[in-house]
């Protein structure tokens, strides 16, 4: 049992994983919602799903996770 081994975690790392996560399981959810309302005939929903503020409101959120993790590779490496 090798006991030299530093267990720094990197918190900022967790959290852009943890945040990956749920933005790719909120991507999923419309994705099975604009399948569902498109078959069952909700237009207004998949409206909604489509709208272009929902959309720059999702690209922000993917801008956002993308500079975390980029900002924790810097540290990461920087240690």
């Amino acid at each position: 049992m090798n006991t030299n081994l530093k267990n720094d975690e990197n918190h900022l790392f967790k959290w852009a994983t943890k945040g990956l996560r749920f933005f790719l399981f909120t991507l999923l959810g419309l994705g099975i919602a604009l399948v569902l309302s498109k078959v069952l005939g909700a237009v207004s929903i998949a409206g909604i799903i489509l709208s272009a503020a929902l959309w720059q409101w999702l690209f922000r959120i993917a801008v956002i996770l993308f500079c975390l993790f980029a900002i924790a590779m810097i540290i990461e490496s920087w240690r």
